[in-house]
């Protein structure tokens, strides 16, 4: 386990270990949320990082990652815990043919922690070996209002509530980082009691050390002509517009074809690694993949 970074530069290393590129922002708001316990709310176009940086912190701290996937329905149970009822109905059925049960014992036992299966919430707040985890709420705007209700609690007192057992405190409260994709809007009540930060598409020299570290086997040449590429494809009118997951992904699919220099085949080829949708991918189709390549290699000579 490490530290806490004590500066927003030391953010910026401790990231920089696990090959995420942090921008100063980004790094500030990462650095205050970690100082002040705050949870950190992260909203942006998919792909730009948000899920990974929690992924890179949770890495360069040592400490465990636990991850609240989010989905439409999900429920306070679903987030917090549930009783292993098959468990349960086989200690009652062994307990009918055992003479002299103990009744009130044995209900006290069904609802015991032996029987508690964690959810994420709760296993956040429960002592972790390495220190207080990194929780991630994934993609909230998924979710429904009332469980942005139930999590007002959760994250203003890091505690949750079990009938059968009580409320459940956090001995130390978890590094908790939401993620929004902006499918809808978050209410403003569970944003007032987090630092927000809107993670956006990176800049050319930006997305170019990300690509270094992530892919450092692309030449800079090839990897100038996949960002502009990129970044001229992110200015056209797609319904799904590529993140830098896309990049990465991208680059590493170029290398495996052993490609020095971007062309328009090349590109038709291996569209469906930064397009995700086959409408997109269409509207690319002949003319306009060549119209865009000779766009961004018109900026790059402009740089």
């Amino acid at each position: 386990m490490h530290a806490v970074p004590d500066s927003i530069d030391g953010v910026e290393t401790l990231l920089a270990r696990e090959d995420y590129v942090v921008g100063r922002s980004l790094a500030t708001v990462t650095y205050l949320a970690l100082t002040l316990g705050r949870p950190l709310f992260l909203e942006g176009e998919a792909g730009v990082g948000k899920t990974e940086l929690a992924k890179a912190l949770a890495a360069a701290l040592g400490r465990r990652l636990i991850r609240l996937q989010c989905y439409e329905g999900l429920d306070a149970a679903s987030a917090v815990y549930e009783w292993n009822f098959p468990a349960q109905m086989v200690a009652i059925r062994t307990a009918e043919v055992t003479e002299g049960t103990d009744r009130e014992a044995l209900t006290d036992e069904l609802f015991s922690d032996r029987y508690l299966i964690r959810r994420p919430l709760l296993e956040a707040m429960s002592p972790q070996p390495g220190g207080a985890p990194v929780l991630l709420i994934d993609e909230l705007d998924r979710t429904d209002e009332p469980f942005e209700a139930f999590l007002l609690e959760a994250l203003s007192d890091f505690q949750v509530t079990i009938p059968e057992l009580g409320t459940i405190k956090a001995p130390e409260p978890p590094i908790v980082i939401l993620t929004s994709n902006r499918t809808r809007e978050v209410h403003d009540a569970l944003k007032r009691r987090c630092l927000y930060h809107w993670v956006d598409y990176p800049t050319f020299e930006r997305e170019m050390d990300i690509l270094s570290a992530r892919a450092p086997e692309a030449s800079e040449t090839l990897s100038r002509e996949i960002i502009a590429f990129v970044q001229r494809l992110r200015t056209e009118d797609l319904f799904k517009k590529p993140g830098v997951a896309e990049t990465i992904d991208w680059a590493k699919c170029l290398l495996a074809l052993d490609t020095i220099n971007l062309s328009p085949e090349v590109i038709a080829d291996t569209l469906g690694a930064i397009l995700k949708y086959q409408d997109d991918i269409q509207r690319l189709a002949g003319s306009e993949t060549t119209r865009i390549l000779e766009d961004s290699r018109k900026a790059l000579e402009a740089t």
